[in-house]
């Protein structure tokens, strides 16, 4: 159709082609309208009329364009080929929508016109064929919008060569290049610089491929965080799509917490309000009606009410569609960690070059007094009768060997490893159902203290069913319903048929119904219709809504007031939690129709029968109704016409118990939590007896809690405290039902005062609060509303409450694998660093050459990184207490087996620096490469010991982690063709298979020496704090001699 140009019509042709043409009554219909509006703004223009007549002849062509085929539920076959209308302007659509234009609305024919025009029946929608949307798509484009492309390989390559270490590198790479070219030739004197550039080449390479698969990460994250389901109806069927499959004409279902997917029209609904301060930046809420207000743009929240909006506008054509391609997503987020780990970089890197330096001084002071002799035992130095060439290569060299240590001292192997690590667990945490959002939550979650969790769908699973039903204070059994009289039966269709967000639809094939809605809505309609025999449809035609107050989480109810058609009566409806909706009666019906006065005993009676149920752990639900006169409707106080919904003097219909069973693995979740030292909470709205059966079922609460004071406690008695009271009790809570958000809220509050590291799960959006506030937020996947998962940090896509605990398991896994290659790096850092300086000071040169620092550089870094980074959670990790806010990263066990190792590696070194030639009787070459290699194997070893920091058995479930065991192998046989094949380039001799057996028999000693050392007790004070308090006291002692000196001067002055 786009393909083909429309043609321009006159009058004539245009009435000519409307009554010849063969066309569906309701293209006739759109066109006579069109027809009717151009003819109309002819006169207008010619007979200039006055503002008044204007707008009579604009509502003559409303009446004109509102013109539909009445379309009943036995007709959609007919109705569903409703075709786009030729003459509609996506463009004119577009720009009505963004300037909120009422006029142009009106002249297009009101919402009714727009709709006929797109094709759309707003009972029925689009017609759901693959024919019709592509055409729509076609016509309108789609729902999606074009973003910035993601940073390239090439972005990350250059960002990395800003760093201040890198440019240092290359500049000592490009004198040791010049001047070893210079001193040996191009053949042998490339080595040295060219060494330096090639480590400086793979920091630079892995860092950007680090960062650059990161930024990849998190695009195919935010493709899956945006891909929100949104409800439509099409082909008379409602059901879930991806919000970028919704076309033009779509016909879309919002409740609370929704976003809007589009921009759109309101097609009907009640008491809905929009939050669009993501497109306005205003606060206030904006209420949508069909008459004033009528005009939804995407990217805003539903905050209250719900409606079904007419898509007008979709992707790119839309206000946000233009605002999100001008924004890129920013990957570069620092985690805390990640910022401490930097701090300790720098601080190694400076440690690092302060001992290069020592390095550089020392050297050249032995090199210009004479204390260096060259190969053939002459001085180097004779003061001016040595060659100027020869002092400048001299130089070149020492320079050269500080810079090495330099290298070989800045561990930018630790941000690569904790990347490294949040990557390798935000893919597999997307495999055990948690979508991470925020990298800092990965790692945050591994030191929880405290997780408050809901009820409903997390330890619950959300699989609700009607099992008791009280009419009055009778229990009603499934056989008898009959006994139900036929008036009270029509009063229950009105409560549950008219109050609801959800909807019942005969499927093509088979009996059953289908149900759309939450959880609860679809068990209440399901035993509405399948128990008490109501049809939906049928109860819509005999009632007119005239008001709908939709339910939320601080009101916990819903209600509803309807016109009867028949008669003209008018009736309220509530619907909600038993105990609130009790309160608002006066009265109760009997199962024969008879209303009671609710006295005292009976109100008692009812409380008896919703306690009973509740500790059933039965959800209960309660309906209430009063027919009112119109006098009788109460207005708000801005005196709107919208009505206040009658809350007292009610009449009691009636109870039914909702039954939604634990979940399986909830209570086994909870003892691993509870056996790692996390305190779990829940916090429901329901009231005290049920959650107190489901805290009991789900291992929360025991027997010894049940009978303490405080373990239960309700929202409002928890906020009715003092602060004191509050922060003395907090910790104590293990259950708290009737919870409004601010309860949850101020819980997370309090206990963040009380130096507690707390998740939360939310899925509403009053929690969007309680998800913000707490040290990690955990949205639900399939319950939770968009406004919950943008205020969470991780997303639980199966909203059970394993996956909660799988989430704490993989956060401390994260924190572990980082300590492992902390204490692996350094023990590497420490042992070279001493054996340079202590070599460097007493021989005047370093037993370790560039190329062989920088290739324990490259297996320290790169390769133990991925080794040890990417260590999956093990049942041990469950078993250790949380690990505190305030905790060290470097914690006294790991400085006990880094210094162990350290010590051990410098000591066996040193020995063979000075003496290896003689114990092995070998030439100096080959004492070297039994150094280098030595010092190369012992880190192999260690990397096992680094496995575990505080198990003496380091091959426990190696056999799992076929990673490591891979990179090890890589490196033996890297380190083979080091030694044995690249001779020239690394300065080694071989080495025969008795030499590599001592090498070997060496480095092995670290794992006695691993064994042993974890025999050694540690205090659990941390290290530095007590340099901190000999510092203190340090000071105190300078402040005591100043004050005495000064007493004792002042004394002498007045003496």
């Amino acid at each position: 159709m786009s393909d083909n140009k429309i043609p321009h019509y006159d009058c004539g042709t245009l009435l000519l082609k409307i009554t010849t043409t063969k066309l569906s009554k309701a293209q006739k219909r759109w066109r006579v309208a069109c027809w009717a509006l151009y003819s109309f703004q002819a006169m207008l223009s010619l007979m200039q009329k006055s503002k008044n007549n204007s707008e009579k002849l604009h509502n003559h062509c409303y009446v004109a364009l509102d013109l539909q085929p009445s379309i009943s539920h036995d007709e959609v076959k007919d109705v569903v080929p409703n075709s786009i209308d030729p003459n509609v302007d996506g463009k004119k659509l577009t720009e009505m929508g963004k300037n909120r234009d009422l006029d142009s609305l009106r002249l297009l024919g009101g919402i009714e016109g727009v709709a006929t025009a797109l094709g759309t029946n707003p009972e029925n929608g689009v017609n759901g064929n693959n024919e019709d949307i592509s055409k729509r798509i076609q016509l309108f484009g789609s729902n999606t919008y074009n973003k910035p492309p993601p940073k390239g390989f090439i972005y990350f390559v250059m960002d990395a060569f800003k760093d201040t270490t890198i440019l240092i590198l290359l500049a000592c790479a490009a004198l040791a290049l010049g001047f070893g070219i210079k001193e040996h030739g191009v053949e042998e004197g490339w080595l040295e610089g060219g060494s330096i550039f090639v480590a400086v080449f793979r920091v630079v390479v892995v860092s950007a491929l680090s960062n650059y698969r990161q930024e990849t990460q998190f695009d195919k994250l935010s493709k899956i965080s945006n891909n929100i389901k949104v409800e439509v109806v099409r082909d008379a069927h409602r059901q879930p799509i991806s919000i970028f499959e919704l076309v033009v004409g779509d016909v879309v279902f919002l409740k609370v917490g929704d976003q809007i997917p589009a921009d759109g029209l309101f097609l009907n609904g009640y008491s809905l309000q929009v939050d669009e301060s993501s497109m306005t930046g205003e606060s206030d809420h904006v209420e949508v009606d069909s008459e004033k207000n009528p005009f939804l743009f995407s990217g805003s929240k539903a905050s209250d009410g719900c409606a079904q909006m007419l898509v007008v506008s979709v992707g790119m054509n839309t206000q946000w569609g233009e605002m999100m391609s001008s924004i890129s997503s920013d990957s570069n987020e620092r985690t805390p960690l990640q910022a401490r780990l930097d701090k300790l970089t720098s601080s190694i890197g400076k440690a690092g070059l302060t001992v290069a330096f020592l390095v550089l001084v020392v050297m050249l002071a032995r090199y210009f007094t004479g204390n260096t002799k060259d190969e053939n035992g002459i001085k180097e130095y004779t003061g001016s009768g040595t060659d100027l060439d020869d002092v400048f290569n001299s130089v070149v060299h020492i320079v050269a060997a500080a810079v090495t240590i330099v290298v070989v001292a800045i561990p930018e192997g630790l941000p690569l490893a904790v990347t490294l690590t949040l990557a390798y667990s935000m893919k597999r945490m997307m495999r055990d159902q948690a979508m991470v959002r925020k990298l800092s939550a990965c790692e945050t979650m591994g030191s929880a203290t405290v997780i408050c969790t809901d009820k409903t769908g997390t330890l619950t699973l959300n699989e609700m069913k009607v099992t008791k039903f009280w009419l009055g204070q009778e229990p009603i059994e499934e056989e008898s319903y009959n006994v139900v009289a036929s008036d009270i039966r029509e009063l229950f269709f009105q409560a549950v048929g008219l109050t609801t967000t959800g909807s019942v639809s005969k499927p093509v094939s088979g009996s059953v119904p289908e149900f759309s809605g939450s959880p609860t809505e679809k068990a209440i309609l399901s035993w509405a219709v399948q128990e008490l025999g109501m049809d939906m449809e049928k109860v819509k035609k005999r009632y007119t809504i005239l008001q709908f107050d939709t339910f939320n989480s601080a009101k916990k109810r819903s209600g509803v007031s309807i016109r009867n058609k028949a008669d003209n009566t008018i009736h309220v409806h509530w619907k909600g939690d038993a105990e609130m909706i009790l309160t608002m009666c006066s009265y109760y019906y009997e199962s024969n129709g008879m209303i009671k006065d609710m006295k005292k005993d009976e109100r008692s009676k009812m409380e008896n029968i919703i306690h009973g149920m509740a500790a059933s752990s039965l959800r209960c639900i309660a309906f209430a109704h009063k027919q009112i006169s119109k006098e009788e409707l109460e207005y708000n106080e801005d005196g709107k016409a919208q009505q206040k919904l009658k809350e007292d003097g009610l009449t009691f219909l009636g109870i039914i118990g909702l039954k939604d069973p634990c979940r399986p693995g909830a209570k086994k979740a909870v003892e691993i939590c509870k056996s790692a030292g996390v305190d779990i909470k829940m916090i429901t709205g329901d009231n005290v007896f049920t959650a107190k059966a489901i805290a009991t079922e789900c291992g929360i609460l025991d027997l010894n809690h049940q009978a303490e004071t405080g373990v239960v406690v309700e929202g409002i008695e928890f906020r009715n405290y003092t602060n004191e009271e509050r922060m003395e009790k907090v910790e104590k809570i293990r259950v708290m039902a009737r919870s409004s958000p601010f309860d949850k809220l101020l819980m997370v509050q309090c206990l963040k005062q009380k130096g507690h590291v707390v998740a939360v799960t939310g899925d509403g959006t009053n929690d969007a609060p309680a998800l913000k506030e707490a040290d990690v937020g955990l949205s639900m996947g399939i319950q939770g509303t968009e406004v919950a998962k943008e205020s969470s940090d991780i997303v639980i896509l199966d909203d059970n409450f394993t996956s909660v605990a799988t989430v704490l398991r993989w956060g401390r896994c994260v924190y572990n694998n980082i300590q492992k290659f902390i204490q692996f790096q350094l023990t590497v850092n420490v042992a070279a660093l001493v054996i340079n300086f202590i070599a460097a000071v007493s021989a005047g040169e370093v037993p370790l050459t560039a190329v062989q620092l920088l290739w324990v550089n490259l297996i320290m870094d790169t390769l133990g990184a991925l080794a040890l980074g990417t260590g999956r959670p093990t049942d041990e990790l469950m078993k250790d207490p949380p690990i505190g806010r305030t905790e060290p990263l470097i914690t006294n066990i790991m400085w006990r087996n880094l210094l162990a190792q350290s010590l051990y590696q410098i000591a066996i070194l040193l020995t063979l620096q000075f003496k290896g030639e003689s114990i092995f009787s070998v030439t100096p070459e080959v004492n070297d490469t039994l150094i280098f290699n030595t010092f190369v194997l012992c880190q192999v070893f260690n990397e096992f010991n680094a496995r575990k920091l505080e198990k003496q058995n380091v091959f426990k479930g190696i056999h799992k982690n076929q990673l490591f065991l891979g990179i090890v192998g890589i490196t033996i046989v890297l380190q083979v063709v080091m030694v044995q094949f690249l001779r020239k380039f690394a300065d080694t001799e071989k080495l025969n298979w008795k030499r590599w057996l001592i090498c070997t028999a060496i480095a092995a000693v670290s794992w006695p020496i691993g064994w042993v050392v974890k025999l050694i007790p540690v205090s659990e004070k941390p290290f530095f704090s007590y340099l901190n308090k000999s510092k203190l006291v340090f000071i105190w002692l300078k402040k005591t001699v100043y004050h005495k000196k000064k007493a004792s001067s002042s004394g002498l002055g007045m003496a």
